[in-house]
């Protein structure tokens, strides 16, 4: 009520809000009420939310802006302020701030628009007995502050290694599968490769065997 009053003390007058709220001396707030919650001293939570809000506000912005209660309830108490998440989640209200809601995941395969015909040279049997006769891709992606990095890499089935990969914004099929497996022939330039299957799933990122 009293920040009520204060909003639009200066529009319509304190005795007339109050009035027009129906305000008595035995009402929920008279004029001589409001000056005198205006006159009293600040309680010691009030005078402690005070001190506390910067150092939110401080914190939220170090952390990029994403932190929601439960991470910047850990952080006030990894900067070694004594505060519950309960009052966390009130400073941050009264400062004005929130965590960044996450949105939904990004499909990393999405299905071709037409069929493939194309043999499965693997059948699910990922057991090799030497280096580059079998490379398996992939797609995953990685969230930033920024947006979503979408990472292909291509994996050799022996030695489990990366043999190639690459890194883009989008998922285009001929800037990133493609980008990774140019990357594995580059890397394994000079090296035996006769015979050599490179698999992936069916999607239309990187659909081919």
């Amino acid at each position: 009520m009293i920040a009520y009053i204060d909003m639009f003390r200066d529009r319509f007058g304190v005795e007339s809000i109050c009035r027009v709220l129906g305000a008595t001396d035995r009402g929920f707030i008279t004029s001589r009420g409001y000056r005198a919650a205006k006159t009293r001293p600040a309680s010691q939570r009030a005078q402690r939310d005070a001190a506390l809000i910067p150092v939110v506000k401080e914190l939220h912005q170090a952390n990029y802006g994403v932190y929601g209660v439960r991470k910047m309830w850990h952080a006030m108490t990894r900067a070694g302020w004594d505060v519950g998440r309960d009052q966390v989640a009130r400073l941050m209200r009264l400062a004005g701030i929130r965590g960044v809601v996450r949105g939904r995941k990004p499909r990393t395969t999405s299905p071709a628009k037409v069929p493939d015909h194309r043999p499965d040279l693997v059948n699910r049997n990922f057991k090799v007995n030497a280096p580059h006769q079998l490379w398996v891709a992939d797609i995953t992606y990685v969230r930033t502050t920024s947006g979503f990095c979408y990472t292909a890499f291509v994996t050799d089935a022996f030695s489990r290694k990366i043999v190639g990969w690459a890194t883009r914004t989008t998922m285009r099929t001929d800037a990133l599968p493609l980008e990774a497996l140019e990357h594995a022939l580059l890397s394994a330039k000079g090296q035996a490769l006769e015979g050599l299957v490179h698999h992936s799933d069916r999607g239309s990122q990187g659909g081919f065997n």
